[in-house]
């Protein structure tokens, strides 16, 4: 066994720097954050024992810098670097200076990163292994792509050669998208990896994500620790992850997970490793990637297993055997992961910036947070903000428990898919476990509030601003009221761009409140749950969160002239698509934004003609900045 490691450097950020801290110092081993200028206050940085600047906000300043990493482990004396997932973890070059630094990393050998880290040599290997893989090839000159990929057929799949959490990755349906497909799917793939080699793959239609944990250690051992379901995505991207897979028979899961061992074995592998399978409508299983490292949705596994799986690589670091045999590995339960990002659901998932003004947890399960109260939330980095884990003896319960937690879970001050994963999981195909990664593209879309969403808003609003009034509320007083006497006033308030006028009366110890839905009596004790600033009240309902805004003050939804396009979202503008006098049609790609490792293209909202254009590739500019005039087409 090696010498244990004392001092630990994460070499991450958020939440999962703060859940490695958990487990280090449960296990008496000092912390050391490193962070960015924009995360100086950051909830990663505040937990650990000591904490080093390493760079400018963009992360190829700062956490894909590893020069500054390395320097802060020597300055603080670390004998290991923990990557986490993301930024650095799956780089080999970096995994290497560590070596050659003599701070140990805690992950897989340099060789086995780098085999795995580009797809197309890794399929190679899965093949010679025996592993089931898709049809595909390597993305070499765009000239030929074209009649390449006449063998293949479309659908295809084109994606990052290194990197993964779904970015860089685009679904072509017939070859006229194929060049713009590939264009786009570079950039995104040089920003998040440095790297913008593709290669391509027979795209599935219908098919189940299905991963599996392993873990190997320095002296030959190798297991699984059971199936992960990542079925459920958007843009690519898991946002609710399971534990184990719903309605997947046994000797599958055997099959899957010989499989996975297999891989692992084939490229002598050390550490936690996630290797990901597609599942055909046929239960047919295909080998996708293999992850080098701890995944987002590790809990899960955690839950059903009772395993500390950063315990587990920090021993395995140390060179201790495995914790545990295969055969000492069941399944315990049921659990589900929901991520919470900073985004909009209701405006195709586009990330959101801006400050965290109110933040409450949901009491008594599990929160892997990364965020707190006053935080900033750029557009520099991933936009996912905590995840909320559940288990239970049973799926079914799981799905309460966790639909119980998201309700309790009340952020102010940016958008997020609180509603939207709430929403999914009140959906039958869910619920019933009939799901597949084009999900979202078939269920019942999420809708706008509902008008008994938007009553309870409004009639929670009218009550709280009662409330607040202390000199006339009837709660607080009954000197401006007479009994058996009627007193009543009107209020306006705006959500999404629309006024809505209330009416209040007060009427025998009871207040009635009418909205232009419905009319509701209320008691002193009926329970708000409302933040408030200045003139703008976040109302958090039990399955919805409603935005209403006070007379005078202009809702951020409100309907735009149609003669400028503005911006969604903050974020970098890459690409300028069209020149000012360019007449085009509805639908047009006009600009290209990044925000948060992710590009964005900004259509012609109508015919018409492109007039100035405000901005130029590389400006930086905040959401809702108008970007170009545009005049439609009379």
């Amino acid at each position: 066994m090696q010498k244990p490691i004392t001092r630990l450097l994460i070499a991450n950020r958020g939440e999962i720097a703060v859940r490695i801290m958990q487990t280090a110092t449960r296990l008496n081993i000092a912390t050391i954050a490193v962070y960015s200028s924009a995360d100086a206050n950051a909830l990663h940085v505040n937990s650990a024992d000591s904490a080093y600047l390493i760079g400018d906000a963009p992360a190829q300043d700062s956490y894909l810098n590893m020069d500054s990493i390395l320097q802060a482990a020597i300055d603080s004396g670390a004998d290991a670097i923990h990557p986490g997932y993301g930024f650095l973890a799956e780089n080999p070059e970096f995994a290497l200076r560590c070596e050659q630094t003599g701070i140990r990393f805690i992950g897989p050998p340099v060789e086995a990163i780098r085999s795995m880290g580009l797809k197309g040599i890794a399929k190679k290997l899965m093949q010679d292994a025996g592993v089931p893989v898709l049809p595909g090839l390597n993305l070499v000159d765009e000239k030929t792509i074209a009649a390449q990929l006449e063998d293949i057929g479309y659908p295809v799949l084109i994606k990052p050669e290194a990197g993964g959490g779904g970015k860089g990755m685009k679904i072509v349906h017939e070859s006229g998208h194929l060049i713009d497909a590939i264009q786009s799917a570079k950039r995104e793939a040089s920003s998040a990896f440095g790297n913008s080699t593709l290669i391509v793959e027979k795209y599935l239609s219908h098919p189940r994500h299905i991963e599996i944990q392993v873990f190997a250690d320095q002296h030959g051992n190798c297991v699984h620790l059971q199936e992960r379901d990542c079925s459920l995505q958007r843009r690519h991207q898991k946002i609710l992850e399971e534990a184990p897979a719903p309605n997947f028979p046994d000797g599958l899961r055997q099959q899957m997970g010989r499989a996975a061992v297999a891989a692992a074995t084939a490229i002598g592998y050390v550490g936690a490793g996630t290797v990901e399978f597609l599942l055909s409508e046929d239960r047919e299983f295909y080998f996708m990637e293999m992850n080098t490292r701890l995944q987002v949705e590790h809990p899960v596994t955690e839950m059903i297993t009772g395993q500390d799986l950063v315990e587990w690589q920090i021993k395995i670091a140390e060179g201790s055997l495995l914790p545990a045999s295969q055969d000492a590995i069941g399944i315990q339960g049921h659990a589900l992961e929901a991520r919470v990002y900073a985004e909009d659901p209701s405006n195709d998932f586009l990330p959101d910036s801006g400050n965290i003004d109110y933040l409450e947890l949901p009491p008594g399960i599990r929160s892997d947070n990364g965020v707190k109260k006053g935080d900033s939330i750029g557009v520099f980095y991933d936009p996912m903000l905590m995840k909320i884990v559940a288990w239970s003896d049973s799926r079914e319960k799981t799905i309460s428990q966790l639909k119980e937690a998201l309700a309790s879970l009340r952020i102010a001050g940016i958008k997020t898919n609180r509603d939207f994963l709430i929403h999914v999981l009140s959906d039958n195909e869910f619920v019933e476990g009939r799901i597949a990664t084009d999900y979202l593209d078939r269920s019942a879309a999420f809708e706008s509030p509902s008008q008994h969403d938007l009553h309870d808003a409004l009639t929670a609003t009218a009550a709280y601003l009662l409330r607040q009034d202390k000199t006339s509320s009837p709660w607080q007083s009954e000197t401006n009221f007479r009994l058996n006497q009627e007193n009543s006033s009107d209020l306006m308030m705006s959500i999404a761009g629309n006024d809505y006028s209330v009416t209040t009366t007060f009427s025998n110890h009871v207040i009635s409140i009418e909205t232009p839905f419905a009319m509701t009596s209320l008691s002193s004790d009926h329970e708000l749950h409302i933040f408030r600033l200045r003139d703008q009240l976040t109302v958090f309902l039990p399955n919805r969160t409603v935005m209403v805004a006070l007379p005078g003050v202009e809702s951020q939804h409100s309907s735009e002239s149609e003669k400028n396009v503005r911006a969604p979202m903050s974020g970098k503008l890459i690409s300028v698509l069209v020149e000012s006098g360019a007449e085009v049609l509805a639908g047009t790609p006009l600009v290209v934004l990044e925000a948060m490792k992710m590009e964005h293209t900004i259509c012609a909202p109508a015919d018409g003609r492109v007039d100035t254009i405000h901005f130029s590739v590389d400006d930086l500019v905040e959401e809702g900045i108008e970007l170009l005039d545009f005049a439609p087409s009379s």
